[in-house]
């Protein structure tokens, strides 16, 4: 049988300790079984290579520090990162520089396995696996536990008795044979990770949990061997105990953050139902299907390929890809991404991007890039988690040989408060205080079809005093519509569609989308830059400018603000036809919702000064800008900049790309289509606005949350520290109170995800 992991490889005897002669070697043996490697590195464009893995058994948040500080130590390394929540590691490097096979040895000196990150592996069997793994030793050092501390219960009440020495001894030499064993198997992921760590010279938090295990434990050997009168071994396994029940609880509630992730990683399907041109189907994996090839969706099944739909007609739901609450239906013609579902009848769909190329990929890597990255506040965070272990080790010799020299305490004692400071101080929390609340934060907003590029966008939105708009595509959809018709009659308007039918300008779509059952005219002549002509019932009829149209008494037309459209018959007066950007249906709430928290909303715009000023006034936004050419939309920004604001710029973003850049944060609807070239460092998807009120909703909160997580982490330290070095908390009190920390901050990040508001807008 195949070895699964890198510690079962080694245990099988295929994977010697050390480097291998080749790169392929090393990652089919280590990563996973019988996998290419190819599948997995990927070649960037710079001539790096990179892979994404899941930390199988990273458990603490604290280890982080040491794994980036050992893998970034390395020859070309060029990113080393690691998000505690995920569980997940990115790796850069320099092929020419350094082997992934080194990458790998030093992740399996340092104790850990790793296996290549995908949808199965990080909400699946193995996710499941792990957690059933815990869940025994958590069982073991509490059965262990709970019987030691009734044989400590006999002891206790047997000293205030008289018992006999002999009798406690055999008390004790049970608890011995109970204990000893229990903490060889349940601390093993303490131990494990704390010789990684001094295999590479570096300090992790577990190593001083693994030490005062390790003390508790002998020392109660020693005693039990010299028929002392006191024995740790109850205080061993109630720190594992409550150590182990904090991690479980932990890891359960980092799942819980990241369930969004999850829950889009699994739509990825695993197969498809490809149809040859002879009609033959045959079932392939998805990275085998490639552009051109047609794909059978039966129904419930899950799309497996973007493309464009060729046969059939039915719905599909697209919740978690588009964040469209409501089934979608779709026709010949219509486009379907990969991760919808195919609800009501077969359809077959022509595949444009399979596999990584697909438009859930790219919202993957993005949510990844965004998880990933480091923040102002995780920066700090690991900061001062680096400094901690070494910390904790002088904290705690300060306090074994204060209490030695003062002469207060026997050795044993002093030990055992050593022990506790060893403990009490894990920066668990510290570690979880920030990462648990970006990820819960652009989980939330996936749900809603928020897409976060950016690592630190959220908490630069957080921190915005002015938010400037754009006009067409951002506070407008960008399509026209028929606004009204000055003169003319119901059969004017008919011809008029019918002419329009055979044009592709935009007005001419409007113009036939406001009269669907108008027919089509035939012997239509498209003028270029003019309009259109055509005979009909034995007239000249034109379509088009004014002034090519021509038939227009009076003088001047009335002042119209939008795009218009003539039309003239035969030598009839000409009939105006007027057009109007479509306004985003809830623009003006969004304006006002982020007016009434404090921000300075503005409008700049290339349109005609007569038209921003018409939508300006409608929105009730008082500072406004028309006919701005890109150049001018970044020297507003820079101006604004310059005197202290920090803007966030909402812009279309193929069209406003310098302007986006130039923001201190920057939003943008996109399509499925330009979501990954936008450069904006959050997109939102659909035709509502109140996304953009609701991101910066969630930032903020975010942002308080994230405030908070760090001062409980350190108002934790400050107040539990001093304890323990008094010798007021003993082992097993700080292994609780340290496991109570992590969980109330990891509790407390999830209070971003509360109160889901969709495409409402909130105040």
């Amino acid at each position: 049988m195949a070895a699964r992991t890198l510690d079962d490889a080694v245990a099988a005897g295929c994977c010697p300790v050390g480097p291998l002669a080749g790169v392929a070697a090393g990652v089919a043996a280590r990563v996973t079984s019988g996998a290419d490697p190819a599948a997995y590195v990927r070649n960037l464009d710079d001539g790096h290579q990179a892979l994404d893995a899941v930390m199988e058994t990273l458990d603490c948040p604290s280890c982080v520090p040491t794994i980036e500080t050992a893998l970034g130590r390395l020859d070309g390394v060029r990113t080393a990162r690691v998000n505690a929540t995920q569980r997940r590691l990115r790796l850069e490097w320099d092929p020419a520089r350094v082997t992934l096979d080194g990458l790998l040895a030093t992740l399996e000196r340092l104790g850990h396995r790793v296996a290549p990150f995908d949808a199965t592996r990080l909400g699946g069997r193995t996710a499941d696996a792990e957690g059933r793994a815990l869940l025994r030793a958590l069982a073991v050092a509490g059965f262990a536990f709970a019987n030691v501390m009734l044989l400590s219960v006999a002891v206790w009440a047997g000293l205030a008795q008289d018992m006999g020495p002999g009798t406690r001894a055999f008390l004790h030499w049970i608890s011995a044979l109970i204990a000893l064993p229990a903490i060889a198997y349940a601390g093993r992921p303490f131990f494990r990770s704390a010789i990684g760590a001094l295999r590479t010279g570096a300090m992790s938090m577990d190593v001083p949990i693994a030490l005062a295990v390790t003390l508790a434990a002998g020392m109660s050997l020693f005693e039990t061997t010299r028929n002392g009168p006191h024995v740790y071994y109850d205080a061993a396994l109630g720190l594992l105990f409550f150590l182990l029940i904090g991690r479980y609880l932990d890891r359960s509630l980092r799942a819980r953050a990241f369930a969004a992730a999850q829950n889009l990683l699994a739509l990825r399907a695993v197969t498809a139902l490809v149809v040859g041109p002879d009609g033959q189907a045959e079932v392939r994996s998805v990275d085998r299907v490639r552009p051109g090839d047609r794909v059978a969706v039966a129904v419930g099944e899950t799309v497996p390929v973007d493309g464009v739909v060729v046969a059939g007609r039915s719905e599909v739901d697209a919740a978690l890809v588009t964040g469209e609450s409501m089934p979608v239906a779709v026709t010949v013609g219509a486009s379907v991404n990969a991760g919808t579902i195919n609800l009501s009848r077969p359809i077959e769909v022509e595949t444009h991007a399979a596999g990584e190329d697909t438009l859930l990929a790219e919202i993957a890597r993005m949510m990844d890039r965004a998880g990933q990255a480091k923040a102002r506040y995780v920066r700090l965070a690991d900061r001062v988690a680096r400094l901690y272990a070494p910390a904790v080790h002088v904290l705690a010799l300060l306090a074994f040989v204060g209490w030695m020299t003062v002469g207060a305490l026997d050795w044993r004692d002093a030990l055992l408060v050593a022990v506790a400071v060893l403990i009490v101080t894990c920066p668990c929390a510290l570690g979880l205080a920030v990462p648990a609340v970006q990820v819960g934060a652009v989980g939330r907003l996936l749900k809603h079809g928020v897409y976060v590029k950016s690592g630190d966008a959220l908490e630069r939105l957080a921190r915005i005093d002015t938010v400037v708009f754009d006009k067409t595509g951002t506070l407008t959809l960008g399509r026209p519509r028929l606004a009204g018709m000055d003169g003319g009659s119901d059969d004017d308007l008919v011809v008029a569609a019918g002419m329009a039918r055979r044009s592709t300008h935009p007005l001419a779509r409007a113009l036939t989308d406001a009269v669907p059952g108008a027919p089509a005219v035939d012997g239509v002549v498209e003028f270029p830059g003019d309009g259109l002509e055509a005979d009909v019932g034995g007239e000249t009829v034109r379509l088009g400018r004014l002034n090519w149209v021509g038939g227009r008494d009076g003088g001047e037309p009335p002042t119209h603000a939008g795009p218009e459209m003539w039309l003239r018959r035969a030598a009839r007066p000409a009939v105006r036809l007027r057009f109007a950007d479509t306004t985003r249906p809830d623009a003006a709430a969004t304006v006002a919702a982020l007016q009434a928290r404090g921000l300075d909303v503005r409008l700049l715009s290339g349109d005609r000064p007569p038209v921003v000023a018409a939508l300006a006034a409608a929105l009730g936004i008082e500072i406004w800008r028309g006919g701005c050419r890109p150049d001018d939309k970044i020297h507003v920004l820079q101006d604004l900049a310059a005197v202290g604001r920090r803007v966030a710029m909402v812009g279309d973003g193929l069209n406003d790309a310098p302007a986006l850049a130039t923001a201190f944060v920057s939003i943008s609807p996109a399509s499925g289509a330009d979501i990954s070239q936008t450069a904006a460092d959050l997109v939102f998807r659909g035709d509502g606005l109140a996304l953009v009120a609701e991101a910066h909703r969630i930032a903020r909160r975010g942002d308080r949350l994230v405030k908070q997580n760090i001062g409980l982490a350190l108002a934790y330290n400050l107040i539990a520290v001093p304890l323990a070095m008094a010798g007021l908390v003993t082992p097993l009190i700080a292994a609780i109170a340290m496991s109570a920390s992590s969980l109330v901050v990891t509790a407390n990040a999830l209070r971003v995800q509360a109160g889901a508001h969709g495409s409402k807008v909130v105040r």
